[in-house]
């Protein structure tokens, strides 16, 4: 009865979807499941040539006989959920069954309004995010005075919540904001034309997965965002609004730590970054630029440019640490293929003292500089590998030296995006 999780071990982007493709196509997945974010995530799939990229959906909607779960760790836009989902049937995709948690809390319209102002008031302080409403959603969470998918169903309750949420933000909107004020009546109705099509997805996902590994099935938890974009173990306040760690699984899904055999960390041959925040390794040469361009560094649902750097095994250990990783999953070794000379991040310096570990404080980790070793490149075009000992003898030994480096066996190598271009690391 095996739970598996996937998750991102840097600041998102590490190609957490093929992973998850990889094993809801090779080790017959029944479920594969969503925990946290909303649609600020994206997964790009390569199947058979063409190239599909979920934001919400779980990737294994790809995957026929494949059930995916919305969580009730997730934040739902319905509009985005329906666009998302209208979009693949309209490529006439095969897909499998979606569950929607009825616990799972909704972005209502108001939610991006005030992630948008806000984020312009605060100007050259502001977070980086995407404008969603993915952030003002989680608030509303805490502050008990959120929505969920189940209060979209009667609207009594709708309305009254609604209300209450809205009473303090259109004090916001109108008198700090200068904008006019939000009507309810206008989200009402807004999230009621959502209830009939949607009230068939809707279930108790932590019952349903519980019977499901109680049965034996194998379920797959998906990870959004990543590891240093966490609320609580990330750069905050760099980050995004709920816990992508291993540790939030099991709080998204409804689901103990018991259940979880094995948690694989997908993280990239290099480092990139969206957004505002401290990136050690970042580069602003043309190293910097040839990553960004042979990686093709775009984020997938913003449309944002990736900042590049070396690879960071500081931040390798510190994801292998919190999230107690089993193994890691290493994407797009193919992009170094063109240098003679890798330089990896191996500590810091920060003010003259060197630290192997993450630094304990924002302060010190926003001074630190990479301490690099250099390890010899390969020159060679590595895409058409499909076994380990058919990559070069310098791409192997990058790949074993950066092993010892997280402290964490590696599973698999990513060569190109395709999903036959994998090499397991045996």
């Amino acid at each position: 009865m095996p739970g598996i999780v996937v998750l991102g071990a840097q600041w998102g982007d590490e190609g957490k979807g093929k992973a998850t493709d990889l094993l809801t196509t090779e080790d017959a997945i029944d479920f594969c499941v969503r925990t946290s974010g909303g649609h600020n995530a994206g997964h790009t799939i390569v199947v058979d040539g063409q190239k599909f990229a979920t934001h919400l959906l779980p990737s294994g909607i790809l995957t026929p006989g494949c059930t995916s779960v919305i969580g009730n760790g997730v934040v739902v836009s319905p509009e985005a959920l329906f666009r998302e989902f209208d979009a693949l049937i309209e490529r006439q995709v095969p897909m499998g069954q979606l569950v929607v948690s009825s616990n799972a809390h909704v972005i209502a319209s108001y939610h991006s309004i005030v992630d948008k102002v806000t984020e312009r008031f605060l100007g050259k302080n502001k977070i980086g995010t995407t404008g969603r409403g993915i952030g003002p959603a989680y608030a509303d969470k805490i502050n008990r005075v959120g929505i969920r998918i189940a209060d979209i169903f009667d609207e009594g309750i709708l309305s009254e919540k609604v209300e209450a949420a809205l009473e303090v933000k259109n004090h916001l909107l109108t008198k700090v904001y200068n904008r006019r004020a939000i009507s309810v009546d206008e989200v009402v109705e807004d999230l009621r034309g959502y209830a009939e099509r949607l009230q068939p997805m809707v279930a108790d996902t932590s019952l349903l997965l519980n019977q499901a590994l109680d049965d034996g099935k194998t379920v797959l938890f998906e990870g959004a965002q990543a590891t240093m974009l966490d609320v609580d173990h990330g750069t905050y306040p760099f980050v995004t609004s709920s816990n992508p760690v291993s540790g939030g699984v099991c709080v998204g899904a409804g689901v103990g730590p018991t259940r979880i055999d094995r948690i694989i960390g997908v993280i990239k041959a290099y480092t990139t970054r969206v957004g505002s925040g401290p990136f050690p390794t970042e580069l602003f040469d043309e190293d910097g630029e040839k990553l960004w361009r042979i990686g093709g560094e775009v984020g997938v649902s913003t449309g944002r440019d990736r900042r590049c750097g070396w690879y960071d095994a500081v931040v390798a250990r510190y994801s292998a640490r919190v999230n107690g990783l089993t193994e890691l999953f290493m994407t797009k070794l193919d992009v170094l293929s063109s240098w003679e000379r890798v330089p990896v991040c191996v500590a810091y310096d920060v003010d003259g003292l060197r630290h192997d570990e993450m630094p304990m404080t924002q302060t010190e980790f926003h001074r630190a500089t990479p301490i690099y070793e250099y390890l010899d490149g390969w020159g060679e075009d590595i895409s058409g590998c499909r076994a380990f000992d058919d990559l070069p003898k310098n791409a192997q030994r990058y790949v074993r030296e950066l092993e010892g480096m997280s402290g964490v066996p590696f599973w698999a190598v990513g060569v190109g995006p395709g999903r036959d271009q994998t090499v397991v690391v045996s």
